[in-house]
């Protein structure tokens, strides 16, 4: 077998491969040796075909079949052996590729055309100086956790008196023109009403300072805008009925509901935590800053892999792609989409292969290295922050475990694991080999900051 590589320019090759009989006649004549113990065919006990009706019937499909393995192997080989870095599957190149005859032909000539990446220099030094951003937790943030806490922990009590975000439950009667209560007209026994919501001040008004077994008149009409959908709600009728009612109604407060948010106490911290993690408003507050700190250092690792990727970028400049290459390549890839999905979306995606260029650089510099145990633990830290959006700060190792388990079963959601792993590896080791200025300040700034580089 001989195998040329051929630059046709500073991104591009060709690949060339002639085959001969020899490199392909002994693994021919095993593939058709083990066939011939499977092959049934009718007339002929399975294993009994014939040879030379195999070799008739079969030979230039197997015979086929074996160059194209051999021709792949031999094509992975030489790219591997002589660190050809190629962007995309060697594509084959029909110009340069003579017809072929399986049947009769002995050699072969297969050409084709090879993507190569770019000749770039992305490796890091303490010359490449980046900021790296110090988010504070302040008070202000831990006591809006805190109320956050307390809420999620927080019950309705009873109350004699309404305020206001209060819920009322109630007698609701439809009145008359008098404002007597219609005979036949509806009634609604356990109404329940929060009048902070009513749309009308007026008619929320009336609610001000009511107790216990007052009686209000209300429009509902008028609380709620003419809005069919609310008053059918309240009113138990139809969409349509409640389009067309415009009447007064009495209604007779017989309870008034009240959240009352939970105050700091070892209940609230064992509920909200697990039992004894905290014993004092003090631990408390520390835990919840830590855990601030925790989500802030991740925005931050975030942003500083951002700002490494805008540098780098920037850093390198200009660089030439193959991309009549690269668009066969996607257009082989996305056959289904059309050319119009190649036009739209090619150039978008030049500057995602260039940091993935330069990311597998930097890494092989860095020598960064993602063992499933790394993935793991990603995924773990991952169903914590979803979990804890819930108010579940104290799930079981085990559940967390057994969750990022399965996350990782599914292999869309594990690749993303593998790469976010792969990135917060390459943010801690970029930040030894980079000089890195520490920045001190508040989420605001930080928010605004990064709101202006976007």
């Amino acid at each position: 077998m001989n195998i040329t590589f051929e630059n046709v320019d500073k991104v591009s090759a060709l690949l060339t491969l002639n085959i001969e009989k020899a490199d392909y006649e002994e693994k021919v004549k095993t593939a058709l040796k083990d066939f011939s113990k499977k092959a049934s065919l009718p007339g002929f006990r399975p294993g009994k075909v014939p040879a030379s009706l195999i070799q008739k019937r079969f030979g230039a499909e197997i015979k086929a079949e074996e160059i194209n393995k051999l021709l792949s192997e031999e094509i992975n080989k030489y790219i591997r052996e002589n660190k050809i870095n190629i962007l995309a599957e060697p594509l084959p190149n029909e110009e340069k590729t003579p017809r072929m005859d399986f049947e009769t032909q002995e050699d072969f000539t297969f050409a084709f055309d090879i993507a190569l990446a770019p000749e770039f220099d992305a490796k890091l030094s303490k010359k490449d100086k980046l900021t790296y951003y110090d988010i504070k937790v302040d008070d202000t943030l831990i006591d809006q956790q805190v109320q956050s806490f307390c809420q999620r922990g927080g019950q309705h009590v009873k109350a004699e008196s309404y305020e206001p975000r209060d819920m009322v439950k109630g007698m609701l009667s439809q009145l008359d023109a008098e404002g007597n209560t219609l005979e036949g007209g509806i009634q609604v026994e356990e109404a329940v009403m929060l009048p902070e919501y009513m749309k009308n001040d007026e008619e929320k008004a009336k609610f001000e300072g009511a107790k216990l077994g007052d009686v209000i008149t209300i429009n509902p009409a008028k609380a709620y805008n003419d809005s069919a959908v609310e008053v059918s709600s309240l009113l138990h009728i139809s969409k349509e009925e409640a389009a067309e009612m415009k009447a007064d109604f009495s209604f007779q407060i017989s309870e008034i509901m009240r959240f009352e948010p939970a105050k700091p106490s070892q209940e609230l911290y064992d509920q909200v935590l697990g039992k004894d993690v905290v014993k004092s408003e003090e631990e408390f507050r520390q835990f919840i800053a830590n855990d601030i700190k925790k989500n802030f250092n991740t925005e931050a690792e975030y942003q500083f892999l951002q700002d490494l990727r805008a540098y780098i970028i920037k850093r390198i400049g200009e660089v030439e792609f193959p991309e009549a290459i690269l668009k066969r390549f996607m257009k082989l890839r996305n056959a289904d989409k059309g050319e119009e999905y190649v036009e739209d979306n090619f150039e978008k995606s030049l500057p995602e292969l260039l940091w993935h260029l330069a990311k597998e650089q930097i890494c092989d510099q860095l020598e960064v290295k993602v063992e499933h145990e790394d993935v793991l633990e990603t995924a773990k830290a991952y169903t914590r922050i979803q979990f804890a959006q819930y108010g579940m700060m104290n799930l079981p190792e085990e559940s967390v475990t057994n969750y990022a388990a399965e996350m990782l079963k599914n292999e869309q959601q594990a690749q993303g694991l593998v790469e976010r792993t792969v990135e917060n590896k390459l943010a801690a080791k970029a930040k030894e080999a980079v000089t890195l200025k520490m920045k001190e300040v508040t989420m605001e700034e930080f928010r605004k900051l990064t709101e202006k580089k976007d």
